[in-house]
């Protein structure tokens, strides 16, 4: 598939770019303390609407799943989480605006859509906030205090599911766990146990020796193991895996040699994209027999 180039229109640096759920849709994230809603038909684009609210650079963006309509969330710098929701006019308003946290929202996360409307957020300010719509419009809020003191970098929901399960079970009584990095260097695992959110691990998973920059906990549809996948500032992505003895086990993915932001899995759990400092994307996939993981493709700047 060709590339194609998106001209986003942004005045200064852009920090996120998501896709909706059909792919027609680019929402972007920038310094400029806008988000811009972009339109993708075949090999054109163009820009539906410019969302200003934040007042500071916006971070991150994510988009909910379709079965709660069009809606969109971002975090900023300014220390605010926006829920921004499409009416019928195509208009994008703000639903409900958060100040819960005390410095910069670093990392926003949708939870699986069989939780509900329900967003975990991390910031500098050492917390984790749960935001869950209630059926009257109104938002709960449930916290993890001082998840990693020194600051919140990325947070990931786990799939509802069991590892091994399929499609359709296990949902009767879906879990709720979180895994989160931050600037101490760790990675750590959280689950909500009769409505607080307790470590699920003993322990926080060290590996890194630098700010754990993401973490993104891979779907497990069908697979016997939970798997999740870190990238931090000293240039390695580590990849966790969990199986029916409970440990948790890391295995260097590689050492990149420079910063590695962000990280990214396919739907199905067996392709990784990482993205790196020097502006490349690799995609990697485990063998077949669950051993190695090989790198499969390199997109260049």
């Amino acid at each position: 598939m060709p590339a194609q180039k998106i001209e986003t229109g942004h005045e200064d640096a852009l920090h996120d770019v998501a896709m909706d759920h059909y792919g027609r849709r680019l929402a972007t994230a920038s310094s400029d303390t806008t988000i811009k809603i972009i339109g993708i038909t075949g090999s054109t684009s163009q820009q539906l609407a410019v969302l200003p609210g934040h007042k500071g650079p916006v971070w991150r963006v994510a988009w909910a799943h379709p079965k709660f309509g069009s809606v969109l969330a971002s975090c900023s710098y300014d220390g605010q989480v926006i829920i921004w929701k499409e009416n019928n006019q195509n208009e994008w308003l703000q639903a409900h605006v958060f100040n819960d946290h005390k410095s910069s929202v670093n990392s926003i996360a949708w939870a699986p859509h069989e939780l509900g409307l329900c967003l975990a957020c991390g910031s500098s300010d050492g917390n984790i906030s749960v935001f869950t719509a209630r059926d009257d419009g109104d938002w709960d809020i449930n916290r993890i205090e001082e998840a990693h003191p020194v600051g919140v970098t990325s947070v990931s929901w786990a799939p509802t599911t069991a590892p091994g399960s399929f499609i359709g079970s296990g949902l009767l009584d879906p879990v709720q766990k979180l895994a989160s990095g931050g600037c101490d260097n760790t990675v750590k695992l959280w689950k909500l146990y009769n409505g607080t959110w307790k470590m699920d691990c003993p322990h926080s998973l060290q590996m890194h020796t630098d700010w754990v920059r993401d973490v993104a906990w891979a779907p497990n549809l069908g697979l016997p193991k939970s798997t999740i996948a870190s990238a931090s500032q000293d240039g390695k992505v580590v990849i966790w895996t969990c199986g029916k003895e409970g440990e948790w086990k890391g295995k260097i993915l590689k050492d990149f040699k420079t910063p590695v932001w962000s990280l990214s899995w396919s739907l199905t759990g067996n392709l990784l994209s990482v993205a790196d400092a020097n502006n490349s994307v690799t995609l990697w996939k485990e063998a077949v027999d669950g051993g190695e993981w090989q790198e499969v493709s390199t997109l260049e700047p």
